[in-house]
């Protein structure tokens, strides 16, 4: 018995020294007891000190704000005045007073304001030339001028023709001219003629001014002595070739209402002026040009006139100018 008892006790022995090791490495014992779960609801937060909390490490996504009561809260003491003064000028902008208005509005003296004049004149020597054709040489000249205003101006025109040393046809008109349209005026005057042999006076009724295209128009009936009508209508237009390069084509005709044997002037069509200048702006006021004009007669007035005298083409030098 005595042997078996010492076995015994040397297998509880060596039992108990093969779980020691397992018990070293069990820290069950040491385990923490499970923390308690804090309902920050029943807390009293009036009387924490928030201002010694460091807010920056804390997670407000999980915290639920719909509940909290603002109505409490001093928002004063919170960090927005810091935005609010950075936002402000750093210099208070001074209230407007009585003298920062009088210099900004100050008083209009209308009487010393340079007002455009509300009478204007205007003188434009449309051809001013030397002329060499088939039955010799001489000048012509043709020119427009007007004073007045916008709406009302009083209007001069002149034309006429010298060869041989002497004046064969001149006249010189003095119209009223009344704006209807920005483009358009309507004249109404008398007409001199200048002839050597035969000075007749005419009343003239006519309208000028741009048409579509900037097509320049003129057309005037005259009444003479006699019961003699006339009518002249001229059509000019103007080819910018360049900025100074201008070419000029024109178009004139003249028609008489009656015979007149002894002016040698038939009824009907009885003069047709067709002409091309070309010129060159050294200035807008100032442009030499030269061209070719061809003039041709019809019906009696070309029966009534010498043969060689029925058409004629002539080379033209001249100068176009305003004033």
């Amino acid at each position: 018995m005595s042997v078996s008892l010492n076995l015994a006790r040397s297998a509880i022995g060596l039992t108990m020294l093969a779980a020691l090791p397992a018990l070293a490495q069990s820290h069950d014992h040491h385990a923490a007891p499970a923390a308690s779960v804090v309902d920050h609801s029943k807390m009293d937060h009036s009387t924490m000190d928030h201002s010694q909390m460091d807010h920056s490490t804390m997670d407000h996504s999980q915290m639920d704000h719909s509940k909290m009561d603002h109505s409490g809260m001093d928002h004063s003491q919170m960090g927005h005045a810091q935005h609010d003064a950075a936002a402000l000028p750093r210099e208070p902008i001074p209230a407007v007073t009585a003298a920062d208005r009088a210099a900004a509005f100050p008083a209009i003296d209308h009487a010393a304001m340079q007002h455009a004049p509300s009478i204007n004149s205007l003188l434009l020597v449309d051809r001013l030339e030397h002329w060499d054709g088939r039955h010799g040489t001489g000048q012509a000249w043709e020119a427009t001028g007007w004073v007045g205003g916008d709406i009302n101006r009083v209007w001069l025109r002149s034309e006429g023709e010298r060869s041989g040393g002497r004046t064969d046809a001149a006249d010189l008109e003095v119209l009223y001219g009344r704006s209807i349209s920005p483009w358009w005026d309507v004249l109404a005057g008398v007409k001199q003629d200048f002839r050597p042999a035969d000075s007749r006076t005419w009343a003239a009724l006519g309208i000028q001014g741009l048409a579509p295209y900037k097509f320049e128009t003129s057309a005037t009936l005259y009444a003479g002595s006699g019961g003699q009508l006339m009518a002249t209508a001229e059509v000019e237009y103007e080819v910018l070739l360049s900025n100074r390069l201008i070419l000029q084509p024109m178009v004139e005709a003249t028609l008489a209402a009656r015979d007149e044997p002894a002016q040698r002037i038939g009824r009907g069509l009885n003069k047709v002026e067709a002409g091309l200048r070309l010129r060159y702006e050294f200035s807008r006021r100032f442009a030499p040009y030269i061209g070719i004009s061809h003039e041709r007669l019809f019906g009696d007035t070309a029966d009534r006139a010498d043969a060689d005298h029925v058409r004629d083409t002539r080379w033209v030098a001249g100068v176009r100018m305003w004033f």
